[in-house]
C-alpha cells in the first residue's frame, strides 16, 4: 500500500467521502493538501479568519474556547475521522474555537474558495455537512457554548414493558462514564402516566415536570427544571397535553439550548406511534428501538421501522434495533432476525423489569452492563479494537496479550482474527478466558502432535483435506454462530478469484475459521455458495481493515510475523543450538533458515511454502500496522512456526510485550 493509496483508502473510509463517486472522490483529490502539525501546535485560533477546511487523518485535535477572562476551555478532543474549520468555511464567519495538535498530526487541508467549489460540484457533500452546521451552534446571545458537537439519540418502542426506561437511563450513565462526555435524559411522559424515571434512580419527590404544551416564553426557562444526578447525568422531565399539538415544536426549541451544553441528549420517549412523537425523531441522530424476541413484538418493531422508513423517509443507518432478551420464547437469533427483516444493532440480555437505572454503575460486571457499555462505547464513538495476526504456532502470543487485556480490564469492543487469530478470537469472543485457551492448546504437548491435524489427500487444490482440523475446532466451538458471542467478532478470509477480503460476521463460526486457515497450496479451499475462500492471511495478516472500516477509532494490532530481523535473530539461535554441518550452518538469509529448519524439524513443502508466505505476509502486515494505534510485536527469537507444543513459551513472550507496552494502550483507552 503507497502513501497516497493509503490516503485513498483512509478518505474512502471516512463516512463524509464514503458515498461518493469514482468521478467525484477524484475531482476531491485534486483539491487537497496534506500538512503535517507537531504536538502542541496551533492550527488556526479563536478569532481568526477562516482559510482551510481540516480533516484528521491521524492524531487528536483539541478545540478550546475562550472567556472574556482569558480562561481557556476545551470543549473536544477529535480524532481521526472528524473534521473542523467548516463553519467558518461555510458562512466566512471568523472561528470561533481554537484548534491545537495533542500530538503529532497528519491533517487533510482544503482551501476555502476550493471548499465553496466542491460543494457546488457535489451536491451530497453541502447536505451532509449542513447536518453538521445544525449541531454545532453558536446561539452566544443565551450564553456562552460549552460543547463544540453534540449527538441527539432517541429510545422508543412499539409496545410497552420494553425495558426502554431502564436502557435509556444506562445508556445515558454509561455514555457518561466511557466517552468522558456530558449527558442529558429527557424523559417525555404521556399525560396518563407517571414518570418512571424517578422510580429506578430512586429520585421521588425531588423532581417537577415541565409541561411542553405550555409553551416556552422565555427559552432559558427550562434550566429552571434540569435535575442534576449525582452520578453526573442531567434529567429533565417532560410531559404535554393530549390534545396539543404544538408541543413537539416546544421539544425542538429544548433540544436548539441543550445542544449547546451536552455531548449527548438521550430521548425517552412514549410507547406509542403517535404522529408527533414521529416528528420528534426527525431531530434524532439515532434511533434505538427496543424489542424482545416474542413473535408479536418482533413483527410490531418491523411494522414501526417500516414506517419510519416509507412515511418519515428515515435511512437505514440511522435505525438501529436493541433485542432486550427477556420474554417467554426461547427463540433462535437467525429467526429473530427473519421475522424482524432487519439487522439487530445488538442483544442485551434478560433483566428484572424494576431492574436499577444505575446497573452499570452499581453492577459493572453484569452482563446487561457489558452490552450497555459496548453500545456506549459505540455511539461515543470511542470504540476499542483488537487485530489478530497470523502465524500459526506464533499465534499462541495472542493467548499471552488477552491474559494481559483481561488483567489490566482493557476494555475491548470488537475482535477481529486472520488464521491462528481468527482461531484464538473466536474462542475468546464466545467467552473463554486467556486461560482456558491456553488449556486447549495443551493438547499439543508432544512436538508430532500437529501430524494429528493434518489429514493429506491427493494434491488436487490442497495437499491437506482439513478435516482433523474441523473435528478439533468442532470439539471447542460446537454449532455455535457469531449470534453466540459475547463481543463482536469479524474472521477474515481472501477471496482469491475475486482479489478481495471475505468479512465473515454471520453464520457457523466453524465455517468462517475453516475458511480463514485454509492456506494456499497446503489447505484445499473452503466452498462458499460460488465462491472459492482461502486464508484470510493472503490479504489480511494482520486484519486491521475491517476495524478501521467499521469506524473503530483505537485500534490494537498483535503483529506475530516475523520481521527480517527476526529471522536473522532465529538463524543464530539455531546455529548456537545445532549440530548441524558447515555447509548448512553458513547458508545466508531466507535461504539459510530453510536449510537449518529442514534440518531440525525434517519437514518439507510445508516450511516451504510457510517460509515464503512469511515474507509476504510480513510485508502486507506493516502497511495494515499503519492503520492500528499500538502495534505488538513479540519477540520470538528461537521459537518456529511448528512448534505447538510450546504454546505456553509463546503466550509468555505475547504477555511480555503487552507488559511492555501496557500505559500506551492505557493512554490510547483513557
Amino acid at each position: 500500500m503507497a502513501l497516497n493509496s493509503y490516503y485513498d483508502y483512509v478518505l474512502k473510509e471516512i463516512p463524509l467521502f464514503g458515498g461518493l463517486k469514482k468521478a467525484e472522490f477524484a475531482f476531491i483529490k485534486k483539491k487537497f493538501g496534506i500538512v503535517e502539525y507537531k504536538k502542541g501546535q496551533v492550527v488556526y485560533k479563536e478569532g481568526s479568519a477562516p482559510s482551510f477546511f481540516y480533516l484528521i487523518i491521524r492524531g487528536r485535535i483539541a478545540v478550546s474556547t475562550q472567556d472574556r477572562y482569558g480562561k481557556q476551555t476545551i470543549l473536544e478532543q477529535l480524532h481521526r475521522g472528524k473534521y473542523f474549520g467548516v463553519i467558518s468555511s461555510l458562512t466566512g464567519d471568523p472561528h470561533s474555537v481554537t484548534a491545537k495538535a495533542l500530538n503529532d498530526c497528519l491533517l487533510l487541508t482544503i482551501p476555502r474558495d476550493e471548499f465553496e467549489h466542491i460543494l457546488k460540484k457535489i451536491p451530497q457533500l453541502a447536505i451532509e455537512l449542513t447536518k453538521t452546521l445544525s449541531r454545532r451552534l453558536k446561539h452566544k446571545d443565551l450564553h456562552q457554548k460549552t460543547v463544540f458537537e453534540s449527538t441527539i439519540i432517541s429510545a422508543l418502542s412499539s409496545y410497552p414493558q420494553a425495558g426502554k426506561t431502564i436502557y435509556a437511563s444506562n445508556l445515558a450513565f454509561s455514555l457518561s462514564r466511557e466517552a468522558h462526555k456530558s449527558v442529558v435524559i429527557l424523559d417525555i411522559c404521556p399525560p396518563d402516566k407517571v414518570p418512571r424515571m424517578p422510580r429506578i434512580l430512586e429520585s421521588r419527590g425531588q423532581y417537577k415536570v415541565f409541561n411542553l404544551s405550555s409553551r416556552l416564553l422565555i427559552p432559558s426557562q427550562i434550566y429552571e427544571y434540569i435535575l442534576k444526578d449525582k452520578f453526573g447525568v442531567d434529567i429533565i422531565y417532560l410531559t404535554y397535553t393530549q390534545n396539543n399539538t404544538f408541543w413537539p415544536r416546544t421539544v425542538v426549541e429544548i433540544l436548539s439550548l441543550l445542544v449547546n451544553d451536552y455531548h449527548f441528549l438521550i430521548l425517552d420517549l412514549p410507547c406509542c406511534r403517535e404522529e408527533a412523537i414521529l416528528n420528534i425523531l426527525n431531530q434524532s441522530d439515532a434511533i434505538h428501538i427496543l424489542t424482545n424476541p416474542v413473535s408479536k413484538h418482533l413483527r410490531s418493531t418491523r411494522k414501526l421501522i417500516g414506517s419510519l422508513e416509507t412515511k418519515f423517509h428515515f435511512p437505514r443507518n440511522k435505525i438501529k434495533v436493541i433485542v432486550n432478551q427477556s420474554g417467554p420464547e426461547k427463540m433462535p437469533a437467525e429467526q429473530q432476525h427473519k421475522l424482524l427483516e432487519y439487522e439487530m444493532f445488538a442483544n442485551v440480555p434478560r433483566i428484572h423489569s424494576r431492574a436499577s437505572g444505575r446497573m452499570v454503575l452499581d453492577q459493572p460486571e453484569s452482563e446487561y452492563a457489558r452490552a450497555v457499555r459496548r453500545i456506549s462505547r459505540q455511539e461515543g464513538d470511542c470504540l476499542v479494537g483488537l487485530a489478530l495476526g497470523v502465524g500459526l504456532s506464533y499465534g499462541f502470543c495472542h493467548i499471552g496479550v488477552l491474559k494481559v487485556i483481561e488483567e489490566e480490564k482493557i476494555p475491548i469492543d470488537v475482535i477481529s482474527g486472520s488464521s491462528i487469530g481468527a482461531v484464538i478470537a473466536s474462542l475468546w469472543s464466545i467467552g473463554k478466558t486467556s486461560e482456558e485457551i491456553l488449556h486447549i492448546t495443551r493438547e499439543f504437548q508432544q512436538p508430532r502432535t500437529i501430524w494429528n491435524l493434518l489429514d493429506f489427500t491427493f494434491p488436487l487444490l490442497g495437499i491437506i483435506k482439513g478435516d482433523k482440523l474441523h473435528h478439533f475446532l468442532k470439539r471447542h466451538l460446537g454449532n455455535k454462530t457469531f449470534y453466540d458471542v459475547k463481543i463482536p467478532l469479524k474472521i477474515v478470509a481472501s477471496d482469491v478469484k475475486k482479489r478481495e477480503t471475505h468479512i465473515f460476521e454471520k453464520g457457523p463460526l466453524l465455517d468462517a475459521i475453516m475458511a480463514s486457515c485454509a492456506m494456499p497450496g497446503v489447505f484445499a479451499p473452503f466452498k462458499l455458495k460460488e465462491e472459492l475462500l482461502f486464508d484470510g492471511g493472503v490479504l489480511n495478516p494482520l486484519p486491521t481493515e475491517p476495524l478501521f472500516e467499521m469506524g473503530v477509532k483505537k485500534i490494537i494490532a498483535v503483529n506475530v510475523t516475523p520481521s527480517k530481523e527476526d529471522v536473522s535473530r532465529q538463524i543464530e539461535t539455531i546455529k548456537d543450538a545445532l549440530p548441524v554441518n558447515a555447509a548448512v550452518r553458513h547458508a545466508p538469509g531466507w535461504e539459510g533458515l530453510k536449510a537449518l529448519v529442514k534440518d531440525k524439524f525434517k519437514v518439507n513443502i510445508l516450511d516451504f511454502i510457510f517460509s515464503s508466505f512469511e515474507v509476504m505476509q510480513y510485508e502486507v502486515a506493516q502497511k495494515e500496522a499503519r492503520l492500528a494505534d499500538v502495534v505488538l510485536h513479540p519477540n520470538m527469537s528461537g521459537l518456529h512456526w511448528l512448534e505447538l507444543h510450546k504454546s505456553e513459551e509463546f503466550a509468555r513472550r505475547g504477555e511480555a510485550e503487552a507488559r511492555r507496552n501496557i500505559e500506551k494502550i492505557k493512554q490510547l483507552i483513557g
